[in-house]
């Protein structure tokens, strides 16, 4: 795995405790690419110490509501599973602000949190290494039902899309910016983020647009009544 102009390959190359960064219906993918807007002085101190040091930052989303496990769970206002991605644009702004790009390294599960003076959270992480590895599979997605699934929401939410970018696209790039770039909820993107490999993920993908194009088809014919 290359990120920027680091390279990812054993554990060795993963750093063992990482500053996490909160962020509601946010996923980063491996490989994805993350702009971010940060302006809490928390997370600008979050991304001097990052910037200083490994670049490195997971984002994860804060604990689903309704979960059960949750109590159970290292970190319990968390969900078990984030994203790390490093720092690989940076710009500021002028008016404190700083403008940045994550590009997805590999997911992580959240073993425990770490106490600090920082004003920002850190977690004791484990790697999922095989993010690390070159994706196997990818010709085992349903590239045109992918397609179809996507195309039919953007005709029903009066959308459009870049075709021409979409259709060159590999088939790793394309389930992985889709599932980044999809409007749908916190569970939603969590499922598609502990997906267990590209083909697992295009499906839940298009199973999760289904879904939603069915519920807006129900809510217009309720609508009519």
């Amino acid at each position: 795995m290359q990120a920027g102009n680091a390279h990812y390959r054993t554990m060795n190359d993963i750093p063992e405790i990482i500053p996490v960064f909160p962020l509601k219906a946010a996923l980063l993918l491996p490989n994805g690419q993350m702009p971010l807007n940060i302006f809490e002085p928390r997370y600008i101190e979050m991304l001097n110490a990052v910037m200083a040091g490994k670049r490195i930052i997971g984002m994860i989303q804060p604990c689903l509501d309704g979960d059960s496990h949750a109590a159970a769970r290292p970190v319990s206002d968390l969900c078990e599973v984030g994203c790390m991605g490093r720092v690989t644009t940076y710009a500021e702004t002028g008016d404190g602000r700083i403008l940045i790009t994550l590009q997805g390294i590999c997911r992580f599960r959240v073993l425990e949190e770490v106490m600090s003076r920082q004003p920002f959270r850190q977690c004791r992480i484990a790697p999922f290494l095989t993010d690390l590895e070159e994706v196997s599979g990818t010709e085992e997605v349903n590239r045109q039902a992918l397609l179809r699934a996507f195309r039919d929401y953007l005709d029903a939410n009066n959308l459009d899309a870049d075709w021409d970018s979409i259709s060159r696209a590999g088939n790793e790039t394309l389930v992985n910016a889709l599932a980044m770039m999809s409007p749908f909820g916190p569970a939603e993107k969590q499922a598609l983020l502990e997906a267990a490999d590209l083909k697992t993920r295009a499906e839940t993908l298009i199973a999760i647009t289904e879904i939603a194009l069915a519920k807006d088809k129900d809510d217009f014919g309720s609508s009519l009544q």
